[in-house]
């Protein structure tokens, strides 16, 4: 049977699993996610590549306009 909660194949390649790559690099939560998504694109279920795709996308967008925000001191 297949580990499906502690390390599920989709999350894993070549021996490394994302959550080891996104806390190696301290990534934020967005980022975090947008590395998830992009590295399960397909994996997880083959007909749903693009929409992974699009999830890393809304992730990454969302971060930007935060950190703009941040920046010009509006948050």
């Amino acid at each position: 049977m297949k580990e499906r909660i502690n390390h599920p194949d989709h999350y894993v390649a070549n021996g490394v699993e994302v959550i080891d790559f996104v806390e190696a690099y301290r990534l934020p939560f967005h980022l975090g996610a947008v590395v998830k998504y992009i590295a399960r694109a397909g994996r997880k279920d083959s007909s749903e590549y693009i929409e992974d795709l699009k999830k890393a996308q809304w992730y990454l967008d969302r971060y930007v306009v935060w950190m703009t925000k941040e920046r010009e001191g509006e948050i």
